[in-house]
């Protein structure tokens, strides 16, 4: 991809007139960059968290949108651009997004949603006391992991051995294999790691994973994980095991069950961190949050695929159930 199609698909106010002429603000109205690998289904929760809070977009608020088609490393070309923008805050919605951001500027607000270990990413020094110009919303909740494999054994008593997808690369990752491990006793359970550091290495750790004769199935998120859940779920269908995912949409794509963070409500959030950062807060002034609202889907589709019958008691305490 070369610059110049990046840029063509970026958004609404993208135009590819020169950058020092675009640096120039158009508008007095607060003016929100928004950051992100692609468009997602999240930013309209966004977008609902700032009209509830009175703006209107376009209006009383402008938003600037930066998508890099899905590459993470054309980020950078996406933040400076907002920065030379001379926008009020940034949203970043992935660790990547939140680096590039950072490395562009350490004068803008960063509003940084979901991300798995913002401390030991090196992005904030800690939750209460972000410091610098990073602060925002993190999706690290190590018990969420184990809940998701404890809800997989409710679900199929007889599962004992469980092939974890997961990324070394990811701190959040780390911490939720920690929590998984001291868990394992108590759950009577045969747990398998596979490392999925790049795209590249989930068809070998698919591979590794089948010659182990899993009777389960876990994906710890992560940026790779869910750009490629469609790869996930086809082959937990292909060998015909039970899996459990972090995020709903791997179950509306045909994954068994999902527990994990609403993503929903942390973009919904965000949207009161700029407004707050509008109104003259600094960064330094809002600790950095944690999940407050948990999702748990079931898809009773892929449960009969798989001639499983899932109980009455579980299905009861479900927020969605997929038939």
């Amino acid at each position: 991809m070369r610059r110049r199609d990046f840029i063509a698909g970026v958004g609404v106010a993208a135009a590819p007139w020169p950058l020092p002429a675009r640096a120039q603000r158009v508008s007095k109205l607060p003016h929100v960059g928004f950051l992100s690998p692609s468009p997602q289904t999240y930013q309209d929760n966004f977008r609902r968290g700032l009209r509830d809070l009175g703006y209107v977009e376009g209006q009383t608020i402008t938003i600037e949108y930066r998508f890099a088609g899905g590459r993470d490393d054309f980020l950078s070309i996406g933040a400076k651009e907002l920065v030379a923008r001379s926008v009020d805050a940034i949203v970043c919605t992935n660790s990547a997004a939140t680096s590039a951001a950072i490395a562009a500027t350490s004068a803008i607000p960063i509003v940084m949603v979901a991300i798995a270990d913002p401390v030991g990413s090196g992005f904030i020094s800690s939750l209460a006391y972000p410091g610098g110009n990073v602060t925002g919303f993190s999706l690290l909740a190590p018990e969420t992991s184990v809940k998701q494999l404890q809800l997989l054994k409710e679900a199929v008593p007889t599962i004992s051995r469980v092939a974890i997808f997961f990324n070394s690369l990811n701190p959040g990752n780390a911490i939720a294999l920690s929590g998984i491990g001291r868990a394992t006793a108590s759950l009577g359970l045969d747990l398998r790691t596979f490392d999925i550091r790049d795209p590249q290495d989930r068809r070998s750790a698919f591979d590794a994973a089948t010659k182990v004769e899993p009777d389960g199935l876990l994906a710890l998120p992560d940026q790779i994980t869910i750009r490629y859940r469609a790869d996930l779920v086809e082959f937990a269908r292909k060998i015909s095991r039970p899996a459990s995912y972090a995020l709903r949409e791997f179950v509306l794509d045909g994954g068994l069950m999902s527990y994990g963070a609403s993503f929903g409500d942390l973009y919904y959030r965000a949207a009161g961190y700029v407004d707050r950062i509008i109104k003259g807060a600094k960064p330094t002034q809002l600790p950095v949050q944690q999940p407050t609202k948990f999702e748990f889907v079931i898809n009773l589709k892929t449960a009969k695929a798989l001639g499983l019958t899932i109980p009455e008691t579980l299905l009861a305490t479900a927020d969605q159930v997929v038939e």
